[in-house]
């Protein structure tokens, strides 16, 4: 029989942890994170990281086992996550795999692509190059390279323009192909059923409100501060993967005086909502998704219903 492993998707706000804690003490699963952020330790009140006393109730993997000034990618992902799963299946378990990160997703359940390596150099050319012209200008030289991915990428995402336009000027040929190439080849999770879920609040006027809320709560619990540890890092510096997070990336710019407090604050909801965007979009796009309101009374009995129907 194929074993079976479960991903609980959703955008930002969602409530993705706490539908999976509830899940947890309802049958006997392992919480396996797929977030890109929650990855880096020190990084904990503008991830919204659960703190330490619901992680010892409800253990999550994945989570801080990376440093900040390291890198963590799509691969080394899929790696950690194809061990956290297999133990969890040979324990007699359900894995659990809960996040936003849409892209860690993807590429374990259809493969990735064996990226050329990052290269330093060509990425300060390409953040120079914006900083003088803008991340838009960016974006249209994209659509003259690789039209295909420009396409699906907002003219403000810096992050993967940045890294579309990186690998094109190192290997001479586009992301899209590389990852056309990957999907071709498939993942290696063959052997294992995915059963998606996703958790999708409607109106999006719901959902932008929990955005704020949870943004203004970060900032209350005292993430200037946490930032101001961060920075205290010899290492550390704006352009390391973990500080292009969102809300991270706001409040280092408004720590250099770039922005006012309140322009961090209102730059970092306007980024968190687009992200929120982009992961309902990508969520569109999945085939065989069963999707709950978490907000809804019997969400969980919804969800362990359509579980039970699945395990036959």
């Amino acid at each position: 029989m194929t074993a079976k492993a479960v991903l609980l998707m959703g955008p930002t706000a969602s409530g993705k942890t706490d539908i999976a804690i509830r899940l947890c003490k309802r049958f006997p699963c392992d919480i396996i994170s797929v977030d890109s952020a929650l990855v880096y330790r020190g990084m904990d009140i503008g991830t919204a990281k659960p703190d330490v006393e619901t992680l010892r109730r409800a253990p999550h993997q994945l989570i801080d086992i990376r440093d900040p000034e390291e890198s963590y990618s799509a691969g080394d992902f899929v790696r950690d996550a194809r061990a956290a799963i297999d133990s969890s299946i040979a324990e007699g378990r359900m894995p659990l795999l809960v996040g936003g990160t849409m892209m860690y997703f993807r590429a374990l359940t259809e493969g990735i692509a064996e990226l050329p390596a990052a290269n330093i150099d060509i990425r300060a050319q390409i953040d120079r190059e914006a900083d003088d012209k803008g991340w838009p200008a960016m974006h249209a030289e994209l659509e003259q390279v690789d039209p295909a991915l420009a396409e699906r990428l907002n003219p403000n995402d810096s992050q993967r323009i940045q890294r579309a336009l990186e690998v094109f000027r190192v290997s001479g040929k586009p992301l899209s192909e590389w990852q056309r190439d990957a999907a071709a080849h498939g993942g290696n999770t063959g052997d294992i059923e995915f059963l998606k879920i996703a958790l999708q609040i409607e109106p999006r006027e719901l959902l932008h409100a929990r955005i704020k809320q949870r943004l203004d709560r970060m900032i209350a619990s005292g993430f200037e501060e946490e930032m101001l540890t961060l920075r205290a890092r010899p290492k550390l510096i704006k352009d390391s993967s973990a500080m292009r997070s969102v809300g991270y990336r706001q409040f280092w710019k408004y720590l250099d005086g770039d922005y006012s407090r309140e322009e961090a604050r209102d730059r970092a909801l306007f980024a968190t909502r687009q992200l929120a965007k982009r992961q309902l979009t990508w969520l569109r796009s999945e085939k065989a998704l069963f999707s709950v309101d978490p907000l809804e009374a019997r969400a969980i009995d919804t969800i362990l219903a359509y579980l039970a129907g699945k395990s036959g």
